[in-house]
């Protein structure tokens, strides 16, 4: 199988899946990572082994999170422990270099972040509610009280509904444009729209995030990509960041 694009900028890796090289059946084929979608479990345990292994990756060894719409960031140095429940959280950070964290998405955006100097990296769910109540700003203060500096900080988005596509009410798009300008949008057909991966960019830079870059894909359009938004019963993606061990193993 293969990961739908991964790079690595100063031993920080990023990665970001399309929907193919997994063994979930219709309507999540293929390559479903999402554990509570109502997809076999058994395959999902599969799948996330397929992924992580083309990554070089313990799928033991992967923080994933409980994603509630929220802002709320969880500090972490390992896994959760087995039999507990996952916190509820929209966003993690550690300074554990070799510890990948993982977002997953269907037309949200996912936002990893590294600080490869200060070994501190971020994964962030970010759909239109937690782009309003601050999900990316939360998670940017959580990884500079680890010691990471947003001017050193990489941050990468994946696929998502782009803003040509995220077609909301009027009243909708007004709510989300008084809080995040930026992401006041217009459908290509001319309606009302919200622009996600705009407001999340434009608050990155007002935290001084520079190396930012995002995904050309939008998963409504791709049929390589999980849309929730387009098939409602549906797989979910997943966005991982990881840092490189140091040279002593740490």
């Amino acid at each position: 199988m293969t990961i739908g694009q991964q790079h690595i900028v100063d031993g920080a890796h990023f990665a970001f899946t399309d929907r193919w090289g997994g063994v979930s059946a219709v309507p999540y084929e293929e390559l479903n990572l999402g554990g509570a979608v109502g997809d076999d479990p058994a395959s999902v345990r599969e799948n996330r082994a397929r992924a992580a292994g083309s990554l070089g990756l313990d799928p033991d060894r992967v923080v994933w999170m409980n994603q509630v719409h929220g802002r709320d960031v969880a500090v972490v140095d390992g896994p959760w422990p087995r039999g507990e429940d996952v916190p509820a959280v929209d966003a993690v950070v550690t300074a554990r270099r070799g510890l990948a964290l993982a977002v997953l998405t269907a037309d949200c955006v996912p936002v990893l972040l590294a600080d490869p100097v200060a070994g501190v990296v971020g994964a962030a769910h970010a759909g239109r509610p937690g782009l309003v109540a601050g999900v990316v700003p939360a998670a940017v203060a959580a990884m500079v009280r680890l010691g990471a500096e947003p001017g050193r900080i990489v941050a990468r988005t994946g696929p998502a509904v782009c803003g040509r596509c995220y077609e909301v009410p009027e009243e909708m798009r007004t709510a989300v444009a008084e809080v995040v300008p930026a992401a006041f949008g217009e459908t290509g057909w001319g309606t009302p729209a919200v622009d996600v991966v705009a407001g999340v960019h434009a608050q990155l830079a007002e935290l001084g995030v520079v190396d930012a870059s995002w995904s050309p894909v939008c998963t409504l359009e791709s049929r390589d990509h999980f849309s929730y938004r387009r098939d409602r019963v549906t797989g979910r993606l997943a966005g991982y960041v990881w840092l490189e061990p140091s040279d002593d193993g740490s």
